[in-house]
């Protein structure tokens, strides 16, 4: 069995800064992406930034150049690193890994609050 579990979230003002982290826990076999994504109230949820086993990264066209998303492998821990938040920002973070063992699994983390507000 596999899980993930994220940390950091909270409530920042806006132009500041946060960090998240989601990390893979359990029969992990091979991971091939991980990625952030969040969810505004009442809407579907919408990709914030994928990275591959590989290393090549992904942004939603709203966060490029302000969120960074980065993996430490040897810890099958995955990063986000959000700068020059914004409100607009405010929303619930889920992290997301897609991998092989035995069979292909997709599985969620619980979701975090990021709230951005003065």
């Amino acid at each position: 069995q596999m899980q993930l579990v994220e940390s950091g979230g909270g409530l920042v003002q806006p132009g500041g800064s946060l960090s998240l982290s989601c990390a893979a826990l359990g029969r992990i076999g091979e991971i091939n992406t991980m990625g952030w994504y969040r969810q505004f109230p009442g809407k579907p949820r919408d990709l914030v930034a994928t990275i591959t086993s590989g290393g090549s990264t992904n942004y939603a066209d709203s966060v490029k150049g302000r969120f960074t998303i980065s993996r430490d492998t040897a810890k099958n821990t995955m990063y986000l690193q959000m700068n020059s938040l914004k409100p607009e920002d405010t929303a619930v973070y889920y992290c997301n890994v897609r991998g092989v063992w035995i069979s292909a699994y997709d599985i969620w983390g619980q979701g975090t609050q990021v709230t951005v507000s003065s």
